[in-house]
């Protein structure tokens, strides 16, 4: 047990990941004729750790360009949809203790799958896509084995001093070349 130590460093010690797939009714100024395109945007969001979850709080905007009035005007409609999520943790070791410090990483920008104008032709059912990764580091303890002072690392070393025949080759080359 004297040639063991314990070092104590942070490092992940948890970690999750979540896809999300969630559906959202927008109701613009003007009835819609036909959808024209629907993209995401201005994605944001804040993590912070509860008990064996981190909750993720974000926000993004979603945009829709639209016809409308018998499809003879277009306009983009924008709303911006927060969200709450939370992903499971799954721990190394057991759970750690003191500082930790919370990490998400946006593996799948949200971004939209599909854009429909509601059976009572007044709404839009966008759905909205998303994968997060979060991870947990913390400080956790690391056992190594030390060598007692006059250990000594074995080094396979080749003898070089017979290996001299590069230089004679080099110089055989040169006097093999000649200019007249």
């Amino acid at each position: 047990m004297k040639h063991v130590r314990q070092i104590v460093t942070k490092a992940v010690v948890a970690k999750g990941k979540k896809r999300a797939e969630a559906s959202e009714t927008l109701r613009p100024p003007n009835n819609p004729s036909s959808i024209l395109g629907c993209w995401v945007i201005n994605h944001t969001h804040q993590a912070k750790k509860q008990g064996k979850f981190v909750e993720v709080t974000g926000k993004y905007d979603v945009n829709v360009w639209y016809a409308h009035h018998d499809h003879s005007k277009t306009s983009v409609f924008s709303e911006t949809v927060p969200y709450k999520e939370r992903i499971k943790l799954h721990y190394r070791d057991d759970e750690s203790h003191g500082v930790e410090d919370i990490h998400v990483r946006v593996i799948q920008q949200p971004n939209c799958t599909e854009a429909i104008i509601t059976p009572d032709g007044e709404q839009f059912q966008v759905t909205v896509e998303r994968e997060l990764h979060a991870e947990v580091v913390g400080e956790t303890t690391v056992c190594i084995q030390v060598q007692p002072v006059d250990y000594e690392e074995e080094w396979s070393i080749k003898d070089e001093s017979s290996s001299s025949s590069s230089t004679s080759s080099y110089g055989d080359a040169r006097e093999s070349s000649s200019f007249s």
